[in-house]
């Protein structure tokens, strides 16, 4: 694999993913806390921090870490200003590379205005913040149910195998909400085993593939987008 891909738990349930090329190059995705990304690197090198989008919870790290690593902060451009200080934006369509690995960005607002997602076409990996969980979304705090909706299908090209990193540890409360709504779902059924296996274990349910998501995370299902403002609207009550 061209990217050795580990979580990070930070705060009370968010990850940073920490992502290590062959060649020696790091980078750190969402890093809402520095210490624990420091612990996990001590002395070694970090080139990257990339940033989703503005959340506290999801960049509040980047400046220690740029300090003490000398490490380049990337972010959306939209709205960089409520970010901490960028050396490069990015937006859709943009791609840079980590070691001789490439990393392509995606618009994926409806969350977060200018929220961006990375993805890793050689591993395949996504690193899709807050727009999509384990089993869930991201809820509607700064845009539409539209711009949410159409933000998860532009993932639709990406292959069955992609490693879902997301930024945040909500799988076994999503997993109830799923089956409430989809309750004879057989793959449903089946990641529910898997995860609480996981859970009792101490282990993090991420990443998980993207064909396991399409099958059983009811937005991911939803037909429309009525539909999905509909089970978001109950999502958020539940």
């Amino acid at each position: 694999m061209p990217l050795d891909i580990k979580p990070i738990p930070v705060l009370s349930d968010n990850y940073a993913w920490l992502l290590t090329a062959t060649e020696g190059q790091r980078a750190v995705v969402d890093p809402g806390e520095a210490g624990p990304i420091m612990d996990e690197i001590g002395e070694g090198r970090l080139d990257m921090i990339l940033l989703t989008h503005h959340h506290a919870d999801h960049t509040a790290g980047a400046d220690a870490l740029r300090e003490r690593y000398g490490a380049k902060v990337y972010g959306p451009r939209q709205k960089r200003e409520w970010l901490p200080r960028l050396d490069h934006d990015v937006e859709d369509g943009d791609s840079f590379s980590l070691g001789s690995t490439q990393i392509r960005v995606l618009s994926t607002p409806g969350h977060a205005v200018g929220h961006v997602s990375y993805v890793v076409p050689e591993v395949p990996a996504l690193f899709c913040g807050d727009v999509l969980f384990s089993l869930g979304c991201g809820r509607l705090l700064e845009g539409t149910a539209q711009e949410l909706f159409d933000s998860l299908h532009r993932y639709d090209s990406l292959p069955d195998q992609t490693l879902v990193c997301a930024g945040h540890e909500y799988t076994r409360s999503n997993l109830a909400f799923a089956l409430h709504v989809d309750p004879d779902n057989a793959a449903l059924k089946a990641r529910a085993g898997e995860v609480e296996q996981l859970l009792e274990a101490g282990r993090p349910t991420l990443p998980v593939s993207l064909g396991v998501e399409r099958r059983t995370n009811p937005f991911l299902l939803a037909p429309d987008v009525a539909t999905f403002a509909r089970l978001r609207r109950e999502k958020d009550t539940f």
